[in-house]
């Protein structure tokens, strides 16, 4: 039977045993429970209650060895290890959970803040207590050559998709759409959002019948799809995914769409000049890195005819945008910060500036002709897709294991989370490619939410 154990606001009594030098840890670290918002509990049933008659989480300690492995080195990698390998667990919300980042790094702040976490966590139980080894880790990414060229690329998006088809069927909505949904109301199904973020982008494009549509990063086919059945136009996706070229085709020939539309197997450095009339890239930017940002609008660039329009949807990072102080850049090589998506997610991956974006877009020529943030969209989008994955968390480990599983619940419920915050936010960028002065485009954007929602095509823009 578990106790429960109530510490005073004073007075603790660390004494000697292994739960009493955790409590010491947690208390110098995460703060004393008067000061929790969540409850911890111990692998013996013990439970330390915080502040909050209603916790969103408990932090779960499986065994004796688990905070020293949660906390030294002291990192990020190391924190979500801890989770990854089992040692820890999270009761209830992943996203409320994801605080305990913030805490951590708001306290271990200073080299004399790590020398005292370090000098303390080595005073607990260590590996002896049980057998866990570097086996308990799914696969790391691996990195094939200079990092964005073709070769690591497509390695890159193999290693993030080769989870399986399967496995994205389980949590994604029936288009396997795996970006951000639109919500014109927060009862909005996953569905109707990701419906409605495709007609999004076909009308700011305004795509007209017989237009060439290019989807550059093109996931299973659902923005493609949805472009030739609802616009008429003649659409073709891009990926380095042989797994999602694979599903794509199968769909788009089950929805009879093979004579106007197609997945391609295709890095964008070799797309062919002034072929599409309008492009699309949802959810490619974060991948290319900011030093390939020219070489990724040069190509899109190239690749549109005059007076062609281009969506960029990407995430971007609001603390990229912000000045970098040396203390800072050298405080991000100890916690060692993005290592878990760069390790065990998605390799290579980098967030930019918004500013980034719009600046190496406008020097290949393009013209900005609107920016709109989607952040709060984002957040509900990953909400809905953590809860789909944890309800279904039985078949998921049946298909990709427990551990496959415990990275995609931390890496989209932390991510939920970073929107929430305004740490990161999702911009839809439409940019024009001047024809001799003339954008084609009308003089407002009441053509876009003109019978937003309905069967109706959108009128042809003069």
């Amino acid at each position: 039977m578990s106790t429960t154990h109530e510490l005073e606001h004073s007075g603790i009594d660390f004494g000697d045993s292994a739960v009493a030098r955790c409590r010491e840890v947690l208390a110098a670290f995460l703060g004393p429970p008067r000061e929790r918002s969540f409850d911890v509990r111990y692998w013996d049933g013990v439970t330390d209650r915080g502040n909050s008659q209603n916790p969103r989480f408990t932090l779960v300690l499986n065994r004796p060895a688990s905070l020293r492995r949660m906390l030294l080195p002291p990192s990020e990698l190391s924190l979500v290890e801890s989770y990854i390998s089992g040692d820890i667990d999270i009761d209830g919300s992943m996203e409320a959970a994801a605080v305990l980042r913030d805490i951590l790094r708001t306290r271990v702040h200073s080299a004399a803040a790590i020398a005292r976490l370090v000098s303390l966590v080595l005073k607990l139980p260590g590996k002896a207590d049980d057998d866990l080894e570097d086996a308990r880790f799914p696969e790391r990414a691996r990195k094939l050559g200079p990092r964005h060229t073709p070769v690591r690329d497509a390695a890159a998006v193999r290693f993030h998709y080769d989870v399986g088809n399967d496995f994205y069927k389980l949590w994604l909505d029936k288009r396997m759409v795996y970006s951000c949904a639109y919500f014109r109301s927060p009862d909005d199904s996953l569905d109707t959002a990701q419906e409605a973020k495709l007609d999004l982008i076909c009308r700011k494009l305004r795509l007209k019948p017989g237009e060439r549509f290019l989807d550059i990063g093109s996931g299973w086919g659902g923005l493609i799809m949805h472009a030739a059945q609802r616009y008429g136009v003649d659409a073709t996706g891009i990926t380095l995914s042989e797994n999602q070229a694979s599903l794509a085709r199968e769909r788009i020939q089950q929805a009879g769409l093979a004579d106007r539309c197609r997945v391609e197997v295709r890095d964008y450095r070799t797309l062919t000049a002034n072929t599409y009339d309008k492009i699309a890239s949802v959810g490619m930017i974060e991948h290319v890195g900011l030093s390939h940002l020219p070489v990724y609008f040069d190509s899109a660039y190239r690749a549109l005819k005059a007076g062609g329009l281009f969506l960029n949807h990407g995430i971007v990072s609001l603390e990229a945008a912000r000045p970098t102080t040396l203390r800072g850049m050298i405080w991000d090589r100890i916690w060692k910060s993005g290592a878990f998506i760069d390790t065990y997610v998605f390799p290579d991956g980098r967030l930019t500036a918004a500013a980034d974006v719009i600046t190496a877009a406008e020097k290949s020529g393009f013209e900005v002709r609107d920016v709109e943030s989607l952040r709060e969209h984002y957040a509900m989008t990953l909400r809905h897709w953590v809860r789909s994955l944890e309800e279904k968390a039985l078949d998921a480990k049946a298909l990709v294991g427990d551990h496959t599983y415990r990275v995609w619940r931390l890496y989209m419920s932390t991510s939920a989370y970073a929107f929430a915050t305004a740490a990161i936010n999702i911009i839809q960028t439409l940019l024009a490619k001047p024809d001799a002065g003339r954008s084609n485009l009308p003089l407002t954007r009441e053509d876009i939410y003109n019978g937003f929602g309905t069967d109706v095509r959108p009128s042809r823009v003069a």
